[in-house]
This record gives C-alpha cells, sequence and structure tokens, in this order.
C-alpha cells in the first residue's frame, strides 16, 4: 500500500480546503509516477493525470478505505495509459517466452567466472536510469503493466491482480517474465568502459543455437521470483537452496536478477510541474465545491 494513498484518505476525511488540496496533491503525484513509468512520455503521463483526477473528483468523498481509493484510482490510470495516443514504437507485441529469457550455456559459464555481484550496492551505484526506463518501454503492456505496479509502484500480488483482472497466479507468471526481460536488456545495454558484461552479453548474442541450458539449471528458472519475493513453500526453498550451494552460475544468475528488482524498486519517481499541477488542483475544487461538502456531482 502506498503511504500516499493513505495520507490522502484521511485529509479526505477532514474536509476543509488545505487538506482537500493536500490530498489531491499527493493523488496527482501517485498517478503521474505510475504514468510516467507506463506511458513513458510526460505529455502522456500529465495528460493521464488530469483525466483520472477529472474523473475521480465527485467520488473521493465516498473512499473511507485506502485500498479501494488505491485499486480504483490504478484501475484508471491504467486504462488511460493503454489507450495513450503516443504509444511505444520499442513495445513487443508478442507473448514474452520463459524460455528464451533464461541464460544458456556460455551465460552461466561467464557468469561463474565473474566477481560475486553486491545487489544492493548496484542499485544504489547505478547510473543506468536511462537504460531501466528503455527498457520497461520495450516490454509488451500486459507485462509492463504487473512489472510498474509491483516492482515500481510496491503493490501486492493480490491487489494487482484487482487491478488488472487477473488472476494471482497469472500476475506472478507474468511479473517473472517481464524481470526477466528487464535483466536482459540492461545486460545487452550496459555501458562500455571496463565492464566485461557488455563484451560477454555481446558473444552470448552470438553464440551457437545449439548450446544448451543444463537441464538441472533450467527446471529452477521459472521459480527464481517466488524464491526471491519467498512464496516458495519450505520444500520447494530448500531444494532450490541446494541446487544454488553447487551451481556457481545459477548462484550468479540469481544475483543478477536480484539486482534488476532492486534497481526497479529503487528508481526514482519522475515529479510533475508544480505550477501546472497546482492550478489544475485550484480549478478542480472551484469546479466541483459540492463533492466535498458530501454531495458529489452529477
Amino acid at each position: 500500500m502506498r503511504k500516499e494513498i493513505e495520507q490522502a484518505v484521511a485529509l479526505l476525511a477532514e474536509k476543509d480546503p488545505q487538506s482537500l488540496e493536500h490530498a489531491l496533491e499527493l493523488l496527482q503525484g501517485t498517478v503521474f509516477s505510475f504514468s510516467m513509468k507506463v506511458c513513458g512520455q510526460r505529455e502522456d503521463a500529465e495528460d493521464t493525470m488530469q483525466d483520472v483526477l477529472v474523473k475521480s473528483l465527485p467520488y473521493l468523498p465516498k473512499f473511507d478505505s485506502p485500498r479501494a481509493l488505491l485499486v480504483w484510482l490504478y484501475k484508471v490510470a491504467k486504462n488511460r495509459c493503454l489507450m495513450s495516443r503516443r504509444r511505444s514504437k520499442f513495445a513487443a507485441k508478442q507473448d514474452l517466452s520463459l524460455d528464451e529469457l533464461m541464460p544458456d550455456r556460455a551465460e552461466l559459464a561467464r557468469l561463474a567466472k565473474e566477481a560475486p555481484l553486491n545487489p544492493e550496492s548496484l542499485a544504489i551505484r547505478s547510473q543506468q536510469a536511462r537504460h531501466l526506463r528503455s527498457a520497461i518501454q520495450k516490454l509488451p503492456p500486459q507485462y509492463r503493466i504487473i512489472l510498474v505496479l509491483r516492482d515500481m509502484e510496491g503493490l501486492t500480488d493480490d491487489e494487482v491482480a484487482e487491478i488488472t483482472g487477473l488472476r494471482p497466479g497469472t500476475v506472478r507468471v507474468r511479473l517473472h517474465r517481464a524481470r526477466l526481460f528487464v535483466r536482459k536488456e540492461l545486460l545487452r545495454n550496459a555501458p562500455n568502459g571496463g565492464n566485461s558484461r557488455t563484451t560477454a552479453a555481446q558473444r552470448i548474442s552470438s553464440a551457437p543455437a545449439a548450446e544448451v541450458r543444463p537441464r538441472s539449471c533450467k527446471a529452477l528458472f521459472a521459480q527464481l521470483s517466488n524464491y526471491l519475493d519467498e512464496q516458495l513453500d519450505d520444500s520447494m526453498c530448500e531444494n532450490l537452496e541446494q541446487h544454488l550451494e553447487g551451481c556457481e552460475p545459477c548462484k550468479a544468475f540469481l544475483a543478477t536478477l536480484e539486482s534488476t528488482i532492486e534497481q526497479l524498486r529503487s528508481a526514482p519517481a519522475e515529479s510533475f510541474k508544480k505550477s501546472s499541477a497546482a492550478k489544475l488542483r485550484r480549478d478542480l475544487l472551484a469546479k466541483y465545491p459540492a463533492a466535498f461538502a458530501g454531495n458529489p456531482a452529477k
């Protein structure tokens, strides 16, 4: 649950002009941040923020549950983003294949030879914000929405399922594939300058198609996100950890996936233009005063 939504609901209950404007500002930030990550274009994100607030204002007094407001806002914003007139020209149209996103023998061998990776320090030091945004925009929309909601907006699987209308199991599958896709894109676009990962990634992309992954390693890759999110049962978790103890390539791959997730979760939110956002709030409050008097606009 985003703390901004909880704060907004508390402020809405106060029903005084200053609290109401502050609540709208918090909602603007939430919707704009989400829309920038999904739409990838500032103008689309600003349009979405405005449309969502205009549609939501008459109904805001009815929400006394932060979770209900969160789900409703994201549903409206999601639909608006998917209808964006400037859809990303990079987004793939097909479904993501788990098999194509998993490492082959060449990548596993390379990972085993490289120095251990500290996911948290890499995410903090990383200067790959532009590459991260590009990788997210290349995701097919049905995967991008889930990745943004789950890893970048901090929602739960159940909340994402409710917003998207998908089953939680489907959310987990798409989330894992989206993470693997972004990891692969970051590796492919890693900057030069002594970074061995870039040249290795180029070698991997040209590796012979006949070179396959070891079967024992391939079996566990579908469960890596569930493992990192602590959603495996004890038996499966124990089996996976036993495999990792004896497989340095898989252990290294898991570290690169973990670092990708850390970068997604720590990516800074884009800020909207405060002057235009403040004008929008004033216009809305002037246009719909009845909404906050307990009489939503018809």
